[in-house]
């Protein structure tokens, strides 16, 4: 029997001294983006990570950009990591793990994931520019780091090779939609993929 949730939405919604952010996310979704972060390839990356992942995401977010970008990315990947978690309950039904390598152009990335109530990241990824646009490329690592420890996710990324940063964090983005969508199918089982029987 299949114990997967008929709804699996998060929301969350979080305000500090430097962000506003209000944050709607589905898993079994259409690929529908509306996003708003005030970081414009942020904007565009979730709306890979979305359309790739079959996800629903709404994202309206006010942040202190005129200082820089960091305290927006961080926040929203907090507030993401928080939303995915809401939105797969108990974990109970899935497949857990999801593994992806995800071309783009000259570039190939490997991502892996496993939804395991246990937040690590591991990222070994090497970008050379150092901003694409306005966004400062470091803060791809810390927007995922953020996501996995809110999330209770562990994920692996590796740059196995690429030269393009555009490339390279397009390709991370997809990727980990990808995953995240094989790990949160249900296979038909009650209670958690564990020999403990809990995550």
């Amino acid at each position: 029997m299949n114990k997967i949730e008929s709804s699996r939405q998060g929301t969350v919604s979080r305000k500090t001294k430097e962000t506003d952010i209000q944050l709607d996310f589905a898993l079994d979704g259409s690929g529908k983006a509306e996003i708003g972060t005030g970081v414009p390839f942020l904007d565009h990356m979730l709306t890979l990570f979305t359309v790739h992942g079959f996800f629903d995401l709404k994202i309206m977010a006010v942040g202190d950009t005129e200082v820089d970008d960091h305290h927006t990315v961080e926040d929203i990947g907090i507030c993401l990591g928080q939303a995915i978690s809401r939105a797969l309950g108990n974990k109970g039904g899935i497949a857990r793990y999801g593994s992806c390598y995800m071309p783009m152009d000259e570039t190939l990335a490997r991502v892996v994931i496993d939804i395991s109530n246990r937040p690590y990241l591991h990222y070994d990824v090497s970008v050379s520019e150092q901003k694409l646009g306005t966004f400062d490329t470091f803060l791809c690592k810390e927007f995922l780091r953020a996501v996995s420890q809110h999330g209770g996710l562990t994920l692996h990324v590796d740059l196995l090779h690429g030269e393009n940063g555009h490339h390279i964090i397009e390709a991370i983005f997809k990727g980990f939609g990808r995953v995240l969508n094989s790990a949160a199918t249900g296979i038909g089982i009650a209670g958690s993929l564990s020999s403990k029987g809990c995550l």
